[in-house]
């Protein structure tokens, strides 16, 4: 397994967790018109379910995304979504291994399977959380005076462009 690949994982699940242990339970409920409605917790959830469900995955073998619980209380319990993400960081596997992708394309019933491994879907949440912290800074500055760090909600691909551009 590609150590970098937990190590990234672990510490954008622990900037959203850090994040969240400054941030009112009021604000984390919100629903704001600025994202269509939907509250910091609906897209903390949906991080947290992705993840919970390539944990499932890589003890049966078969990753489905769209079999998420959408569990309320992570949607409304600020520090049980922290603990949630805790859990995710110490569940995390040093083993690579096979997997399939089970999803339905939206318009037919029928369920397809990719053949996919755990480190490629690691990378995939690793991206898919990198973008929902992006809006939950959109959120956050909303809402509060919270100084988030700089690169949060920013992929490390763009992080190291801008960096480039900058440089002698």
């Amino acid at each position: 397994m590609n150590r970098q690949i937990i190590e990234s994982v672990t510490a954008v699940l622990e900037q959203i967790a850090d994040v969240l242990s400054v941030l009112k339970e009021t604000h984390y409920t919100a629903r704001l018109a600025v994202l269509s409605g939907v509250s910091l917790g609906e897209h903390v959830r949906h991080v947290v379910e992705f993840y919970q469900e390539l944990e499932v995955g890589y003890q049966t073998g078969l990753v489905d995304y769209d079999a998420r619980k959408r569990e309320k209380e992570l949607e409304t319990g600020r520090d049980y979504a922290v603990l949630r993400l805790q859990q995710i960081v110490t569940g995390l596997q040093p083993e690579n291994k096979v997997l399939q992708l089970t999803y339905k394309i939206r318009s037919s019933d029928i369920t397809h399977l990719i053949k996919t491994n755990y480190e490629r879907e690691l990378l995939y949440n690793l991206e898919h959380a990198v973008h929902h912290m992006a809006l939950l800074k959109i959120g956050i500055q909303v809402l509060t005076d919270i100084r988030l760090p700089d690169h949060f909600g920013i992929a490390g691909s763009t992080i190291q462009y801008r960096q480039a551009q900058c440089a002698p």
